[in-house]
């Protein structure tokens, strides 16, 4: 440990989503001569309007982190949220801090912020202090590896990026280097509903009670921001790396081997079903991916899990979370401003309050607004289809997103939300809007039971919305998607509608806008 009065040699900057000293500290760091630094800033408290148990998760996690980190020798300079009032943004408190402590270089890892990134290094560069910028070892690959994969390709997918990363890594690959099990992906054996009995002797996962430090941030939380969403009385998030390794233990064990098959299944009133209840462990860095897979392999090949269920989980990881980084670095900052299918709706209401009669989505809003979490397919085929179905401008789904989930880190929430659930970037994440009507949601879930619409109806009183919706969606967008390869079908259930029968969904659609706009039915 540096006496005080030392010369710093390097700062460097520690971000609430990068808890993982192997990723952070550069390979020539030494603890007497170098120094870490954090920052409880409001103003990343507030840029999104974050969830009570959003806040609570990154700064009691900040926390455990910095004293671990003190307790393993190394020097951190951190600013919690009572000592950080006098300036509202990040890079302001980095540029003070940097007059106060005169390092010799400061040390920037990648950040999960396009924004933020821009802003830190930009204050290092107003000061004489040279800046250290490097990429994340944190991931598999980095956004020049993508960029290069990425380069003469007509279209992007998720399919060919993952094939790339499971022959690099070996993941899954046989001894002739073919998939094992002769597919590459076992995304349609990972459909089930639950039927109608519903899910039996579901395993809960383990939940964390708050320790010292986390009741204080949970009090800070409760005073310093009392207005913003949510609640996080009932708060048991894993936020330490000990926690969050007895998290991926507890998933691997008691709910991986039923993950893949009920994976896209809904159930009322169960948030946490199947799944793995690890995504914000992996945002923040409390896991690394590359051992949240191996130990998702090592079930597979003890026979404790299925080879479906694996490769499932494989992709989500391995797949999906580097396809979305990918291709975040590459199209930002553009890529928040697009709204491809021209959308302008206002996000309603009552996704602040859950306050709707619509079972499936009353259920998982009021789930959110509780626990700052949904699983991927209420988010996707819930909350983000009925904000695409009704046209709601895509930021303004993209800014809930970021505040309303315990897991939101802008590279992966901004990429699923603009590209796969609005379709906003017009194709270049999704190869197709994902539509539904009612049906799906009947399929999938029990919640078409417990409402007071019929997922059949098109129109009339007792229509439900997403199929109302859904009928106008492609009836709106008919032109745009008339030659698309995977929206033919249910673009010639639309055709087969006479004229008398759009121009009736077109008037339900419209009642439902004006009713969630707040504005008197056409006809009253």
């Amino acid at each position: 440990m540096a006496k005080p009065g030392e010369p710093l040699r390097q700062l460097i900057i520690v971000l609430g989503d990068q808890l993982d000293l192997d990723s952070v500290l550069p390979d020539d760091y030494d603890a007497g001569q170098d120094a870490l630094w954090m920052c409880e800033c409001r103003g990343e408290a507030t840029r999104a309007w974050s969830h009570k148990a959003r806040l609570v998760y990154f700064l009691a996690a900040m926390r455990h982190f910095r004293d671990a980190a003190r307790e393993r020798g190394h020097r951190v300079h951190y600013r919690e949220t009572q000592d950080a009032r006098e300036h509202a943004a990040l890079a302001d408190w980095l540029a003070a801090d940097l007059h106060r402590l005169a390092p010799q270089t400061v040390v920037l890892t990648r950040p999960g912020d396009y924004d933020l990134d821009a802003a830190l290094r930009a204050r290092v560069e107003q000061t004489d202090i040279p800046l250290r910028w490097r990429e994340d070892p944190h991931f598999y690959a980095d956004p020049a590896e993508f960029a290069d994969w990425a380069r003469g390709r007509k279209q992007l997918r998720l399919e060919y990026w993952y094939r790339a990363l499971r022959r690099r890594e070996q993941i899954l690959i046989d001894a002739e280097g073919e998939p094992e099990g002769g597919q590459w992906n076992y995304d349609a054996d990972n459909r089930d509903s639950f039927g109608r009995d519903g899910p039996q002797e579901l395993p809960q996962p383990r939940r964390f009670r708050p320790d010292t430090i986390t009741q204080e941030v949970i009090a800070l939380v409760e005073r310093e921001y009392a207005e913003h969403p949510g609640q996080c009385a009932d708060f048991d998030w894993p936020v330490t790396r000990r926690e969050a390794l007895a998290a991926l233990r507890d998933f691997i064990a008691e709910r991986l081997p039923l993950f893949g098959q009920y994976q896209d299944a809904i159930w009322l009133g169960e948030p946490w079903l199947y799944h793995s209840r690890i995504a914000a462990a992996l945002n923040l860095h409390l896991l690394r991916p590359r051992e949240v897979v191996d130990k998702a392999l090592a079930a597979y090949a003890d026979g404790a899990a299925p080879l479906a269920a694996v490769e499932g989980f494989v992709r989500q990881v391995l797949g999906w979370r580097e396809f979305v980084r990918g291709l975040y670095w590459q199209r930002m900052p553009d890529w928040r401003e697009q709204n491809a299918l021209g959308h302008e709706e206002p996000l309603p209401a009552f996704y602040w309050t859950g306050d709707t009669d619509m079972a499936c989505l009353h259920d998982a809003l009021a789930q959110t607004l509780e626990q700052g979490y949904a699983h991927h397919i209420q988010r996707l085929m819930v909350t983000g289809l009925f904000a695409l179905l009704l046209r709601v401008e895509p930021r303004q789904v993209h800014e809930w997103y970021h505040a309303i989930y315990v897991d939101a880190v802008e590279w992966v929430e901004l990429p699923n939300t603009l590209g796969m659930s609005q379709y906003a970037d017009n194709g270049v994440l999704a190869s197709k809007p994902y539509i539904a009507s009612g049906a799906y949601i009947q399929r999938m879930s029990n919640a078409c039971a417990q409402c007071p619409y019929d997922p059949k109806q098109r129109h009339g009183d007792e229509a439900c919305p997403y199929t109302v919706l859904y009928w106008d969606f492609l009836s709106h967008h008919h032109q745009r998607f008339a030659n698309h390869p995977r929206l033919r079908m249910q673009l010639k259930n639309l055709e087969r509608l006479d004229d008398a029968e759009r121009r009736r969904i077109r008037e339900a659609a419209k009642a439902v806008r004006a009713r969630l706009r707040g504005e008197a039915e056409p006809g009253d």
